[in-house]
């Protein structure tokens, strides 16, 4: 699959898939539309505290960096997916930008602060963002004001106590839901 960034900064790049089939990356097409949900809500990245999560090549995190963002927390656990990530990283020049992580999503501690942008692609129908969603609420890692994003296969509904969904689209085989923290 040919993956390239969108918009910003790195516009037109090319991305390295990680080798093997354990890693799904997201289509194009996919990232196009999920990107324009968050701009019409966020305005821009300028700025902006990232963390992609399930991030095998670090499409969704680089093309967040791309268009702005300070910084982002990559986090994977498969190595094919952390040589290509890594790979996507130095190709980019985004070292100093970028905190890789390899490990578990679960494995992760307690957030010095909350993030303004999750970005969550997890195995399709395993349930794995709702758990990991449920443990970085607990350890901070989702504020009042942080957006997350959860990539889905189509029949999954995810339901994250103390979340709501506030936009869902469906793409091919994806569904991808927008969730903020409910407000009391």
């Amino acid at each position: 699959m040919s993956l390239r960034i969108i918009s910003g900064e790195w516009r037109g790049r090319k991305l390295q898939a990680p080798q093997g089939d354990t890693t799904r990356p997201t289509a194009d097409r996919t990232r196009e539309t999920l990107f324009s949900m968050l701009v019409s809500r966020l305005g821009d990245f300028e700025g902006l505290a990232v963390a992609d999560l399930f991030a095998g090549s670090g499409a969704l995190g680089l093309e967040a960096l791309s268009r702005g963002a300070q910084s982002c927390i990559f986090v994977e656990q498969d190595a094919p997916a952390i040589r290509a990530l890594r790979a996507n990283i130095a190709n980019l020049q985004a070292t100093g930008r970028s905190d890789v992580r390899a490990s578990s999503v679960l494995a992760l501690g307690p957030a010095k602060a909350p993030l303004d942008l999750i970005l969550l692609d997890p195995p399709y129908d395993s349930g794995a963002g709702a758990v990991a969603l449920d443990k970085l609420q607990r350890l901070g890692w989702i504020g009042d004001a942080t957006w997350i994003s959860l990539e889905t296969g189509l029949k999954e509904d995810p339901k994250i106590k103390g979340l709501e969904a506030v936009a869902e689209r469906k793409v091919g085989k994806a569904k991808l839901t927008l969730l903020r923290k409910i407000q009391p």
